[in-house]
């Protein structure tokens, strides 16, 4: 027996919910740079998206379609549905933006960290300075 218009629209909206949470972990394992987690979440969350459009699929090819507009009950549910879609997107908007400037804050500390290889002088017994990154390479042996 196929799933009634009403329990197809409970599962979306439960899976929703799940996806939201799931946004919330994620916002968490960006500020906490824990790549693992943030990888292992980005995954879940694509799983959850693909059953989402799975879920909406279904509800568009039931035969009681039709009584998502006719019926307010089903018509409120539905909105209900499209906000928490809507919340979901500027979550995600939210992570992405938050996983960007993460970004962009380690390539400044890398490269602050590559220039700073490069200006730390080290004396030789004659008195020379030199970078450490030149230390050994003029060896005559």
């Amino acid at each position: 027996m196929s799933p009634t218009i009403e329990q197809l629209l409970a599962q979306q909206h439960a899976t929703l919910e799940v996806l939201l949470r799931l946004l919330t972990h994620e916002r968490d394992a960006i500020v906490k740079r824990q790549p693992g987690d943030i990888t292992r979440l980005a995954n879940d969350k694509k799983d959850l998206v693909d059953k989402i459009q799975l879920q909406d699929q279904q509800i568009a090819r039931h035969t009681q379609s039709s009584r998502l507009t006719e019926s307010p009950e089903l018509a409120e549910q539905v909105q209900t549905i499209q906000a928490l879609v809507s919340e979901c997107q500027h979550q995600n908007e939210l992570n992405g933006a938050a996983l960007q400037r993460a970004q962009l804050s380690f390539h400044k500390l890398n490269n602050l960290f590559q220039q700073s290889m490069g200006h730390h002088q080290t004396y030789n017994k004659e008195g020379v300075a030199q970078n450490l990154r030149s230390l050994g390479t003029n060896l005559k042996a």
